[in-house]
């Protein structure tokens, strides 16, 4: 049996036994421990299993460039990153784009447009065709009703898909969700959202209007937000496939 084979027979042994996550902590230690980390097998890593609380900050940032790949160098580097984070909000202040009352989600998206050369002249979002291409192969009938009450358009796309489900789902869900984005699979966010309708389907083909139905899901209830997310993930790997663990 291969040193592979026998990690992924060792990973579904603890999640059968109720420690999930054990072995892949582990994998994930000894992959922070290089002098200089891969990139490419932490991007994995992060798409095939939930980051530990404990490392997530740190492979988040490694993740994003905020940090570099050597350890050496991270003290130094934020440093700079703080320095330049007071720039950056200080040149958004001073142009109008954020104020005092800002959310501070709303801050955090103009501040990632204005170093990527990405801020637009006026805000503005454009909600992927394939959301509903997602959702009419899980479940047609839930769309043709959202299109009957004129509501495919109204739906809360920018809490979904601009802020990412920061305030719409809670933060544990919610870092499980951030740890796929982060490692570049924003994809992720349009199955949540299919998700979300396909647990709540009861509730919504009961509302029979685009603003009650839209008023629903900028609320939805919290109790199920972990179910949610898994099953999102689920669908996530249905039809994008399962990332490859590189050796």
């Amino acid at each position: 049996m291969t040193e592979d084979s026998q990690r992924n027979f060792r990973s579904v042994y603890y999640e059968k036994v109720g420690f999930r996550g054990v072995e892949e902590k582990k994998s994930l230690e000894i992959l922070l421990k290089d002098d200089r980390l891969d990139i490419e097998k932490l991007c994995t890593f992060s798409q095939r299993f939930p980051l530990p609380s404990m490392y997530r900050a740190l492979v988040w940032k490694v993740l994003l460039g905020i940090l570099p790949p050597h350890h050496e160098s991270h003290a130094q580097v934020m440093m700079y990153r703080k320095d330049q984070y007071s720039d950056i909000l200080h040149a958004l202040k001073v142009t109008r784009f954020i104020s005092d009352t800002t959310p501070q989600v709303e801050v955090y998206l103009r501040m990632y447009q204005l170093e990527s050369g990405k801020l637009p002249r006026s805000p503005s979002f454009l909600r992927p065709k394939a959301f509903e291409q997602y959702l009419s192969l899980e479940d047609g009938r839930l769309l043709s009703h959202l299109r009957a009450c004129s509501a495919v358009s109204r739906l809360p796309y920018d809490l979904w898909f601009r802020r990412c489900f920061a305030g719409c789902l809670p933060e544990s869900s919610l870092q499980r969700v951030w740890d796929k984005v982060v490692s570049g699979s924003c994809k992720i966010l349009l199955f949540v959202a299919v998700e979300i309708l396909l647990t709540f389907k009861i509730k919504v083909m009961a509302l029979n209007s685009a603003e009650k139905i839209t008023k629903f899901l900028e609320n939805i209830p919290q109790d199920s937000s972990d179910a949610i997310v898994s099953k999102a993930i689920d669908l996530w790997h249905k039809h994008c496939g399962t990332p490859v663990h590189s050796a």
